[in-house]
C-alpha cells in the first residue's frame, strides 16, 4: 500500500461487504476481484457482469461557446455529435501525445459530459482550465487558436458527487428491462438517455470496454449503493456477477482496447496507437494537429500491435522486450493470459517495418525468448 492516502468510491463499503480483494489503483482503493478473474470474465462473456466505475472522472463543459471550444481541444469532431450521443476521443498535449482517452457525450445543445480516466481526472481538469483561461494562444507550439471566446465556456467537475457502474454482457437487455421496465427502450449504441429509477434520475449510456453489449449508468453518489444492489438483485436471474479490475483488464485486452498509462501515454500519439479513426484531421484547428498531420504523412516510427503467444508458458507482461531475428524491435505495453482463448496475449509497440499482421516475433520472458505472432484486432471474436 502506498503511503499516500487512497480515495474510495461511494461503493467501497459494498465491495468490502461482498468480500472483494481490494488494491490501490490510480490513487483509488478498488476491487481487483471478488471470486476469480476467470469466473468474472466468463460471466461478462456469457451472461452479465457489473463493474464500479465511480473512480472515473465526470467533467462538465457548458455555455454558448462550449461546442466550438471543445472542438479545438479534442481530436474527434464534436460538430458531428447530436444531442444524446457520445464519441470516443483524445485530449492531447502540444506534441500530439495522449494526455487522456475519454468519451464526450453531448447531453444538451451546449452542454457536454466528459467521462475521463480516474488517474487523469485532476490533470485533465487543469489542462482544460488552462485553455479556458488562456483563450487565444496562437504562439504555442501546435498553433492552437481557440475558436470560441472562452468567457462563454463554463468548466466544472461533478466527479466527487457522482458515481457510475458499467453493466456488460449478452444478457444486458434482459437486466435493463428488469431495472427500468419492459416498456422502456434500451438506448441505441453510443446514445445517452436520462431515466427514472427508484425516485431519482440516472443517465444510461450504451457504451462499454469489454467487447460485449452493455450500458454505463451514472448517478448521484448518494444513490450508488441503491442502484448497485438493485442491479445485483435483479441480475441474479441472468447470472450476474460483480467484477473487479482484473476481469476488466482481460476483457479489454482480448478486444485490443488500449489502457491509459500502459498502451497510451503522453509520449505516444493516437496514430502510433492505431487509433487514427478517432482523429479528424479535416478540422482546421486542435491541439496537437500539426504533429498528427506529420505522423500521418510520414508514417509512425512505431506502431501498437496485438500479439498472441504460440506456446503455453508464462504470460507476457508490460515492459518485456520484443525481438525479431535476435534484434530488439519493441516493448510490451499490456499482457495477460486470455481466459477466452487460453493463450498468452498482449499489445506492444514495435518498429513500423515489423508491425505486419502475421509477422513472427519473440517475447523475452525471464531471459528466455518465447515465439509469438502479430495478429489482427480483435484477438477474441464471438463465435
Amino acid at each position: 500500500m502506498s503511503e499516500t492516502a487512497q480515495k474510495t468510491t461511494p461503493l467501497y463499503q459494498e465491495h468490502v461487504r461482498r468480500g472483494a480483494k481490494i488494491i490501490p489503483f490510480g490513487g483509488w482503493l478498488m476491487p481487483v476481484q471478488y471470486t476469480s478473474i476467470i469466473e468474472e470474465h466468463q460471466a461478462v462473456r456469457n451472461n452479465v457482469g457489473i463493474f464500479d466505475i465511480s473512480h472515473m472522472g465526470q467533467l462538465m463543459v457548458e455555455g454558448t461557446g462550449a461546442r466550438a471550444w471543445l472542438n479545438t481541444i479534442l481530436t474527434n469532431n464534436i460538430d458531428k455529435l447530436e444531442v444524446g450521443i457520445g464519441q470516443y476521443t483524445f485530449l492531447l498535449n502540444e506534441r500530439g501525445g495522449i494526455i487522456d482517452d475519454l468519451i464526450a457525450y453531448r447531453i444538451d445543445e451546449e452542454k457536454f459530459l466528459l467521462v475521463v480516466n480516474a488517474s487523469r481526472t485532476d490533470e485533465d481538469f487543469a489542462w482544460l482550465e488552462k485553455y479556458t483561461e488562456e483563450g487565444r494562444s496562437p504562439d504555442r507550439p501546435g498553433g492552437l487558436e481557440t475558436a470560441a471566446p472562452c468567457k462563454d465556456v463554463d468548466l466544472s467537475s461533478r466527479s466527487a458527487d457522482f458515481g457510475g457502474v458499467a453493466i456488460q454482457g449478452p444478457r444486458i437487455a434482459e437486466l435493463f428491462h428488469a431495472l427500468f421496465g419492459e416498456d422502456v427502450d434500451l438506448p441505441p449504441r453510443n446514445h445517452i438517455v436520462d431515466l427514472e429509477f427508484g425516485g431519482t434520475n440516472v443517465s444510461v449510456a450504451r457504451t462499454g470496454y469489454t467487447g460485449e453489449d452493455g450500458v454505463e449508468v451514472f448517478f448521484r453518489a448518494s444513490d450508488a449503493a441503491k442502484f448497485w444492489n438493485a442491479a445485483l438483485e435483479k441480475g441474479k436471474a441472468f447470472g450476474i456477477k460483480p467484477c473487479g479490475l482484473g476481469a476488466r483488464d482481460t476483457l479489454r485486452l482480448e478486444m485490443c482496447y488500449p489502457l491509459n498509462g500502459s498502451d497510451l501515454s503522453p509520449e505516444r500519439n493516437p496514430i502510433e496507437a492505431g487509433l487514427g479513426f478517432f482523429v479528424d484531421l479535416t478540422k482546421p484547428n486542435f491541439i496537437g494537429r500539426d504533429v498528427l498531420l506529420r505522423t500521418r504523412q510520414s508514417g509512425p516510427r512505431e506502431k501498437l500491435v496485438p500479439f498472441r503467444m504460440k506456446e503455453k508458458g508464462p504470460p507476457p507482461r508490460p515492459h518485456y522486450s520484443v525481438f525479431k531475428n535476435g534484434e530488439r524491435i519493441g516493448e510490451v505495453t499490456s499482457g495477460t493470459l486470455s481466459p477466452s482463448l487460453n493463450w498468452g496475449v498482449g499489445m506492444a509497440y514495435v518498429s513500423a517495418p515489423h508491425a505486419k499482421i502475421g509477422a513472427q516475433i519473440d517475447i523475452e520472458i525471464r531471459e528466455r525468448k518465447f515465439p509469438a505472432t502479430i495478429e489482427k484486432k480483435p484477438l477474441y471474436e464471438k463465435s
